[in-house]
């Protein structure tokens, strides 16, 4: 952990050589979900692959890049792209755009993803806001020694998800006349789908939603004391006594045909923060 400070200080500094922006809201953008990143006034742009130490996205559609800048008053950056533990990264990788976040001066952060939902309510397309989330991805981004420094060492995770945040977001929904679904994400590590077999056992366990990401960030946001809110995209229907072989390419189509409705209400969001 005293290396991965080391890390998180290089990179720090790298980009404040380059940016005086101090941003107080963090943004990961999830599959095909980078579109918010047009709404941000007086951008500046750093690439991923210019920072000492941060990894670089595998994924066709990441665009691997950092979004400096402001939506309404409030100074913000943005993931245009994140890192998967299927990519062959360590949580420690993953999780270090959060601890860069973080030591820049984020407050908050906002994380979105695709997903398959599992709860027979949903629909292809909807946006769920995230109550609550289950770990199967068999690791977990705090465990070796803990830096004091960064945060606890056995952080509480009865709240991973703001309450006030998910209100306010909820609230902003309800005034665009934009339907939103609530409900618990689970991670698994990917990269293959699940099974019928899969999918009936998250169900049973609690989930509404399942995807290969997500969590790991949230663990590091909430060890390091930021507030998080969290929105699924529901990309497909995963019904076991329904399922159709899964369409990449239809995933892609349905997150991007979502992405304005996710833009208007994290952009509201933004603007209605005090």
């Amino acid at each position: 952990m005293l290396e991965l400070k080391r890390k998180i200080d290089e990179t720090t500094s790298a980009i404040r050589e380059k940016i005086s922006l101090k941003p107080s809201i963090g943004i990961i953008l999830g599959t095909g979900l980078g579109g918010l990143a047009k709404e941000i006034k007086g951008k500046e742009v750093l690439p991923y692959d210019a920072l000492p130490n941060f990894p670089v996205s595998t994924v066709k559609s990441h665009e691997n890049q950092l979004v400096f800048g402001k939506i309404g008053n409030k100074s913000v950056v943005a993931m245009q792209g994140r890192f998967h533990f299927y990519e062959g990264y360590s949580m420690k990788e993953v999780t270090f755009p959060v601890r860069v976040m973080k030591a820049l001066g984020i407050r908050m952060l906002i994380v979105s993803n695709a997903a398959g939902g599992m709860n027979p309510n949903f629909l292809a397309g909807d946006l769920m806001v995230i109550t609550d989330h289950i770990n199967l991805m068999g690791d977990n981004p705090l465990i070796g020694p803990n830096d004091d420094r960064l945060g606890p060492r056995f952080p509480d995770m009865v709240e991973p998800y703001d309450v006030k945040l998910i209100g306010l977001f909820e609230e902003v929904a309800l005034k665009a006349g934009i339907p939103l679904r609530r409900g618990v994400y689970v991670a698994v590590a990917g990269p293959n789908l699940e099974t019928r077999a899969e999918y009936r056992f998250l169900r049973i366990i609690g989930a509404d939603a399942v995807g290969m990401s997500t969590v790991p960030e949230v663990i590091v946001a909430v060890h390091a004391g930021v507030r998080v809110l969290g929105i699924s995209c529901i990309t497909d229907e995963c019904l076991p006594d329904a399922l159709k072989p899964a369409d990449i390419e239809m995933i892609l189509k349905v997150a991007a045909e979502a992405e304005p409705k996710l833009t208007r209400l994290i952009s509201m969001t933004i603007k209605s923060m005090r």
